[in-house]
């Protein structure tokens, strides 16, 4: 005789417990997703002092400078007092790219502290036969600048580099294997059609992407390393926009980029990377934040999805150690990320979610932008005045503000490089003139 046995009342009731805990979890997650339940935030426009900024001179000569250093102390790191020397080497150009509809460069940065070197590479298509200086977007890449497109020519990294399987990688080599296997979120073809070009660097060659005691990449050339480093010293993410802004310098010697209309663009942690490359480096006339999350584009008070506590325990290089004294204790924070879209000020800058993608807090990146826009306005451009999400797929643009949330996952697809380039269409300022540009040598 077959028997059933049954659960002791008091485990049945655990069970029962447990289900509706986690039930009410999910709803609360649900519900602050998209709910915007005010969090105090620290003051955007009072002083150090505690004097109202109240004109765009103030912000400039007072409190812009303020929070550059509190991020510099408290987040993201400050570069290194080190020596370092910086140049250029063209090592090809190649005057009928992609079947005759482009120019292609390879320019090597060369860095070097006196006794040691290191070096990147930077990868530019630029449209053919454009008339005078073009407009460019430069972002960062995650696997070698040969994966944003199957172009044989392209070199490929021999620097660590992530295993994938998927790409053919192993070992932390790249190989031609992972040739064009990024080319759905670098739209080559599309960008150059419309008259931008785009510029590329691989991340790793810059600082490689794992916590190695800082030994490796631009690092190396500095003193600040392990143990001798100090709170503030730079973590990986500052290391990776300071090469950007080497790109930056680079564009100024090339007579066939506008320095003037130069975008800087990133997806996830290399969306913070531009975010905080475009706060420190003014040049930038466009910054892009894609999906850029906890420590880019998030409000780290609202301490949904990922927090700072994950961030520092699973990528404790990324930042300056002294961010992790905020593990689980956001609201301690100097800043939160307001402050950092306020920095962008009064350049245009574009923040992007995905639907999906609640580990970025998509509510959390547009609240960001929705505070931070109060210093545009200090400008006498127009501000943000809606706190409430806009529908999916329907982009909110304001003045130099854009934002959209758009359908699907964490990822950067054709969508979002049509709402940047609609954008930068608008917002890039006039062409400069090429009369001081240094002509590049071949």
């Amino acid at each position: 005789m077959k028997t059933t046995k049954h659960l002791p009342g008091k485990i049945v009731l655990l069970l029962a417990l447990q289900i509706i805990v986690v039930v009410s979890l999910f709803a609360q997650d649900k519900a602050k997703s998209t709910k915007h339940t005010f969090v105090p935030l620290p003051e955007l426009l009072l002083n150090s002092e505690g004097a109202r900024i109240e004109s765009s001179r103030q912000w400039e000569e007072i409190r812009r400078s303020e929070i550059l250093e509190l991020f510099r102390e408290h987040v993201y790191g400050r570069v290194p007092e080190a020596e370092l020397s910086v140049d250029f080497e063209v090592k090809y150009v190649d005057l009928n790219a992609l079947g005759g509809s482009a120019v292609q460069k390879e320019v090597e940065v060369q860095v070097s502290n006196g006794s040691d070197n290191h070096t990147f590479s930077i990868l530019i298509y630029l449209p053919k036969d454009s008339q005078g200086p073009v407009p460019l977007f430069l972002g960062l890449n995650f696997y070698g600048n040969h994966t944003i497109h199957t172009d044989k020519q392209i070199s490929i990294t021999d620097r660590w580099v992530r295993n994938n399987s998927d790409f053919g990688i192993t070992e932390n080599k790249a190989t031609s294997e992972s040739r064009g296997v990024r080319a759905h979120r670098w739209p080559v073809e599309q960008i150059l059609s419309r008259g931008y070009g785009l510029a590329t660097i691989y991340y790793g060659d810059i600082d490689p992407d794992f916590d190695d005691g800082f030994k490796n990449g631009i690092h190396r050339l500095t003193e600040e390393r392990g143990d001798d480093r100090d709170p503030d010293s730079w973590g990986s993410i500052a290391t990776w926009a300071w090469g950007l802004s080497r790109a930056m310098d680079y564009f100024e010697t090339d007579a066939d980029v506008d320095q003037k209309r130069v975008a800087v663009i990133g997806h996830s942690r290399l969306g913070k990377t531009s975010l905080w490359a475009g706060a420190q480096d003014e040049r930038f006339a466009m910054v892009v934040s894609n999906n850029s999350g906890c420590g880019g584009a998030a409000l780290s008070r609202r301490a949904f999805g990922e927090r700072v506590s994950n961030i520092n325990t699973s990528f404790p290089h990324w930042f300056a150690s002294r961010f992790h004294d905020y593990n689980d204790n956001e609201a301690a924070l100097p800043v939160d990320q307001h402050m950092l879209m306020a920095l962008m000020a009064p350049r245009a800058l574009y923040v992007a979610s995905a639907r999906e993608d609640k580990w970025a807090d998509p509510f959390g990146e547009y609240l960001s932008l929705f505070y931070g826009s109060k210093v545009w306005g200090l400008y006498g451009n127009d501000v943000l005045t809606s706190d409430q999400l806009p529908e999916v797929d329907q982009p909110r643009l304001t003045g130099n503000l854009g934002y959209h949330i758009r359908t699907g996952k964490h990822d950067i697809t054709l969508y979002d490089w049509e709402q940047y380039m609609d954008f930068a269409d608008h917002h890039m300022p006039a062409a400069a003139s090429s009369d001081h540009l240094i002509p590049v040598s071949l």
